[in-house]
């Protein structure tokens, strides 16, 4: 799951493949996070800072589920992601 987000992540920053920091990478997951629950209005994008990473603003709760509902949760929204934009 990590590492899935972490490509959504880097998809989503648009600067391409390049070496990050493990800090990086932790706000390179939140970005894919934010962006795949964008959709279902838990989420609004605010814009790209100065270095080019996107920003958001949590728009609504997030259901509170255990940690397999959670991670299920996380799953269904990562399958529309790559669904509409036409990965799949």
């Amino acid at each position: 799951m990590n590492g899935v987000l972490l490509i959504i992540g880097v998809q989503e920053l648009g600067q391409g493949p390049q070496e990050f920091s493990k800090e990086q990478k932790q706000d390179l997951m939140h970005i894919a996070i934010c962006s795949v629950l964008l959709p279902g209005g838990f989420y609004s994008f605010d814009g790209k800072d100065d270095e080019g990473w996107p920003h958001f603003t949590q728009m609504k709760p997030l259901p509170e589920f255990d940690l397999f509902e959670q991670e299920n949760f996380l799953k269904d929204h990562i399958l529309l992601y790559f669904q509409s934009q036409e990965f799949i």
